[in-house]
């Protein structure tokens, strides 16, 4: 195999979480291109793709019996699930002071506890075929201390640990588990601030590149991440944040 066949998904099958939209959108696509047969879902009704370009499910996380129903019939039209993304995110910086328990909880559900649960529905399938790639999205603020969202913070740490623990159960069995860390990425999620002149300003002089990064631009990533390029690769973090993390003086 040559290099560049190391990269290629032909065969692989995927499912990415958060994929209505934003960086799960992104990433469904980029594998959908690089040959993966992709499915995608999320909460909201359509995505934000192309249509054709991956299958799309309307599938809250946090409704297991319905994922795990959506799970059984992927793998009884494919024979196989290989690439599991989980995507799916959520920040409520704006409610954290009125109610903070409940964002916290909120954002810890849905943020890490389903990224768990799509992981342990999807680990019996990938035993079953000896070949797995989870990828979890995690964020540069799992590691460094972000301001006024705690909930945040905390559910994307607790997501890169998981990830590690995940690794080393499951390495001796053909399965790699791996982050995907984004920094700052132009997405619903963040246009508040990417369209507020000093905000968008601040965090673009913050990284090494002086610019927001696109949600394109973690496809490679990602595509690294799922095919036989990183079969070596497991509990780690590749982080693309512009040299945001890496910047000192």
């Amino acid at each position: 195999m040559s290099v560049l066949d190391s990269f290629r998904l032909d065969g692989r099958v995927a499912l990415v979480t958060g994929a209505s939209r934003g960086i799960g959108c992104a990433i469904a696509q980029g594998l959908s291109e690089a040959g993966a047969t992709v499915y995608g879902m999320g909460r909201s009704r359509e995505t934000e793709a192309q249509a054709g370009i991956f299958q799309y499910r309307q599938c809250d996380v946090l409704d297991r019996e319905r994922l795990s129903h959506m799970l059984a019939e992927l793998v009884e039209t494919h024979g196989r699930l290989d690439i599991l993304v989980n995507a799916a995110g959520i920040t409520m910086p704006d409610q954290m002071e009125a109610d903070p328990f409940t964002t916290f909880q909120r954002t810890l559900d849905l943020n890490l506890t389903a990224a768990f649960a799509c992981s342990h529905l999807v680990l019996p399938y990938m035993l079953s075929g000896g070949y797995g790639s989870i990828i979890n999205v995690t964020s540069i603020g799992a590691a460094l201390g972000f301001p006024g969202n705690p909930g945040y913070v905390a559910s994307k740490g607790g997501l890169a640990a998981m990830t590690r623990a995940l690794a080393r159960d499951y390495g001796g069995k053909g399965i790699r588990v791996n982050n995907i860390v984004p920094g700052y990425i132009h997405t619903a999620m963040t246009h508040t601030s990417y369209s507020t002149p000093e905000l968008h300003a601040a965090r673009a002089e913050r990284t090494m590149l002086g610019r927001w990064g696109s949600t394109a631009e973690l496809c490679g990533a990602a595509v690294f991440l799922a095919s036989a390029a990183s079969s070596y690769v497991t509990g780690t973090d590749l982080v693309v944040d512009g040299g945001w993390s890496a910047k000192g003086l």
